[in-house]
């Protein structure tokens, strides 16, 4: 039997993502320009195939072979007549939609192989089955034997995403260890050179090692070409290591990107836009960060959009060294209503920042109010959908131009909603108010997560011409009562200075402001929330932070000891300082199901999260800014691994409770998102159920005029990088 955790159930939650009412009131040129931004995302999210596993890309492709000659219920048919029962039929249908909605065969939320739970030689039955096979079968069985081993391999090292022995990746080539990371995050430093849209190979030249680092970019050249003053690309010795910067990664995808980039332009609303867009087409073109940078800022000056985007090489959760970032493409559509209670948000900001439990000193200068709008989404390609952003990533905008903020709406709305027999870890009396206020308390924690989480604390820098952002000679760090010994220096970065751990300890510090603010009755009342009424959202937010806390446990490897998702990560150090904070606050105790299976009860005594609660917080918050501010790296991660650890060992046993956790746990919920259609003159929305079938519908008829092309290219870019995973 193959555990449970690698594979997904064929009863798995699957919601159509509804955007048609949003849709509908865009005007002829918004529909026009969210089409085009919508076709670069979805043909940029093809590049994250690559950037998962070396099998991802193929799998793909034999699925898109065999869907677009057959619907899931003509295809039903030959499945039946292959000897497949309907149940497993239904497995290789949600192995398919998942592997869609994941871009790869990895988890987005956890990073976990899954596998097609039916036996191999049912799927190969069925491949051979199909019309693509007949139609085409020297290509389908090559096909076929080229994925079909390590689509159900589950060796340890192909159980989880990670580097060197401890997991997969194709951000680095398989000979790659941490080592490797680190030199070459050092020579990318030296060339100032940003690793988020890069991927590293390591070759052997003659018994010496010799490093590729690969950019993304449509044009294959490496030299200078129009629109550079210079190449980045060339070679380079450092630390007596040759170096070699090129171009072309993911180029047909990217050269994709670039093009429905320019339609976009010509239905931009304003100046912002166009040279946005035209920044971001340089980046994709040329695999130059700096003009994404550039794009980013004229972004954050397009202020309160109707249809707001972003696109690029954004988050590092993935890259297993927490620098190089996942292609994720949006388009969204404002949801007015909600955006109001945001605007409200971000007007009282600078009343609630000095709220926030560290000195003055240790926070902005002055606070760059953000755009805070609640959108629904038309179009999320990448990996997976989150519920709220806080962009650009890159700090040095993010600490002096600004930012914004989105809580994605429509996501929200099915994301979370949970039938009462399927709440676990909690006593009965607390599930119906949980399945009453989880929506509305998650709203607030969205809030303050993305605007007063991500959008507060200074780093002290000290820039390559010596000048300090602080004064070093007078800033006290209130940990040590000494004045501040540690900053950033030059080129330096929160994600280059803690990397394996930056993308975490963030998500920590973001959800514990969450926490400490919701505590104030004038943040509640502006999302509409008074009284007793508040006290419930106050209540139902910590008890959601504590039972994610415990839920978090599904995503800790105990083999290497590692984690494989940052946000559950943070949330298990959270219930850990809440536990220690004792006096009754969080109980957390093993119990016996009902089905006479291990169970555990989670309890927090409401009558103390102002007292008890709010101090444990507050004195762990201003701790993970302070070596946040001040660069030490040392101090921050001896508290942050600290708090991560499970063991078998203490008050609780975590490592048994990953257990039980496992046996009671409820597959994440997939996404069902429209596509648009150019009709004349108009823009017409296509929608499709929310089920296996309708999933897999929306991406076989996603690419309608260039299928063949794109998968042809999507072979032969798997191709060529092949050797370097072995």
């Amino acid at each position: 039997m193959v555990d449970s955790q690698y594979y997904l159930p064929n009863d798995i939650g699957i919601s159509a993502l509804d955007c048609g009412e949003a849709f509908r009131l865009l005007s002829p040129q918004e529909k026009l320009y969210a089409h085009y931004l919508s076709r670069a995302a979805w043909y940029g999210g093809l590049a994250v195939l690559l950037q998962t596993s070396p099998e991802s890309a193929n799998i793909f492709v034999m699925l898109q072979r065999i869907f677009r000659k057959q619907t899931p219920a003509q295809l039903e048919q030959a499945a039946t007549a292959a000897g497949l029962s309907s149940a497993e039929y239904q497995a290789f249908l949600v192995y398919a939609a998942g592997l869609y909605a994941n871009m790869g065969n990895y988890k987005s939320f956890g990073d976990t192989k899954f596998i097609p739970n039916l036996p191999k030689e049912k799927l190969q039955a069925l491949v051979k089955a199909s019309q693509a096979f007949q139609d085409q079968p020297a290509e389908m069985e090559a096909l076929w034997n080229s994925c079909s081993g390590p689509l159900y391999s589950l060796e340890d090292k192909q159980k989880q995403l990670g580097l060197g022995d401890k997991g997969i990746t194709t951000y680095f080539s398989g000979n790659c260890c941490l080592e490797d990371a680190e030199l070459a995050q050092k020579f990318l430093d030296s060339k100032k050179l940003s690793a988020y849209n890069t991927r590293l190979f390591k070759r052997d030249n003659g018994g010496k090692a010799c490093y590729e680092v690969r950019l993304a970019s449509a044009v294959q050249k490496d030299c200078a070409v129009d629109g550079e003053c210079e190449s980045c690309c060339g070679s380079f010795r450092f630390e007596d290591k040759e170096f070699t910067v090129k171009r072309g990664d993911y180029g047909p995808v990217m050269e994709k990107v670039s093009y429905y980039l320019q339609e976009a332009q010509a239905y931009a609303a304003n100046e912002n836009q166009r040279k946005m867009l035209e920044e971001y087409r340089r980046s994709f073109t040329l695999g130059s960060i700096d003009a994404h940078k550039e794009g980013s800022r004229y972004w954050i000056k397009d202020k309160g959009p109707i249809v707001e985007s972003y696109i690029g090489f954004i988050e590092s959760y993935r890259d297993p060294f927490g620098s190089r970032g996942e292609f994720e493409g949006f388009v969204a559509v404002v949801n007015k209503a909600m955006s109001e209670r945001f605007a409200k948000l971000v007007s009282s900001a600078e009343v609630l920042l000095p709220e926030l439990p560290w000195p003055r000193e240790f926070e902005k200068d002055t606070f760059l109010k953000p755009d805070f709008t609640s959108l629904d989404v038309l179009t999320f390609a990448g990996s997976g959908i989150p519920a709220g952003i806080n962009i650009p990533n890159y700090d040095d905008i993010r600490q002096s131009e600004g930012f914004k903020n989105v809580s994605l709406g429509n996501v929200l709305a099915v994301a979370y909603a949970t039938q009462k027999e399927k709440l676990t870890f909690l006593k009965e009396e607390d599930k119906d108010l949980f399945i009453k206020w989880k929506g509305p308390s998650f709203e607030v924690q969205v809030g303050l997560h993305e605007l007063l989480g991500h959008g507060s604390g200074k780093l002290f820098v000290q820039d390559d011409s010596g000048k300090f952002n602080f004064d070093q000679t007078k800033v006290i760090n209130p940990e040590t009562k000494e004045p501040v010994s540690s900053w950033y220096r030059g080129s330096e970065t929160w994600d280059s200075k803690f990397s394996t751990i930056a993308s975490s300890y963030e998500e920590c510090r973001a959800e514990c402001v969450g926490l400490y603010l919701c505590l104030k009755k004038e943040v509640l009342s502006i999302f509409g929330h008074e009284g007793q009424e508040a006290e419930e959202v106050v209540y139902i937010n910590w008890l959601s932070m504590v039972r994610a806390g415990l839920l978090g446990l599904e995503f800790y490897t105990p083999e290497s000891k590692s984690w494989r998702q940052a946000h559950m990560q943070a949330r298990f150090v959270i219930l850990r300082v809440l536990l220690e904070a004792g006096e009754g606050l969080v109980g957390l105790e093993e119990v016996t199901g009902q089905d006479g299976k291990p169970d555990a009860r989670i309890t927090l005594d409401r009558s103390k999260i102002h007292t008890v609660g709010k101090n444990a917080i507050q004195r762990f918050l201003c701790k993970l800014q302070v070596f946040k501010s001040t660069a030490d790296v040392e101090g921050g991660r001896a508290l942050y691994e600290g708090y991560s650890t499970v063991s078998d060992s203490g008050a609780h046993n975590f490592l048994r409770l990953r257990e039980t956790v496992l046996l009671r746990k409820e597959a994440r919920k997939m996404f069902v998102q429209a596509n648009t259609r150019v009709n004349g003159d108009s823009v017409e929305l296509v929608e499709y159920e929310g089920s296996a079938a309708g999933l897999i519908r929306s991406f076989t008829e996603r690419f309608p005029d260039d299928a063949e092309q794109l998968e042809a290219d999507l072979l032969e870019l798997n191709k060529r990088d092949a050797p370097c995973w072995c």
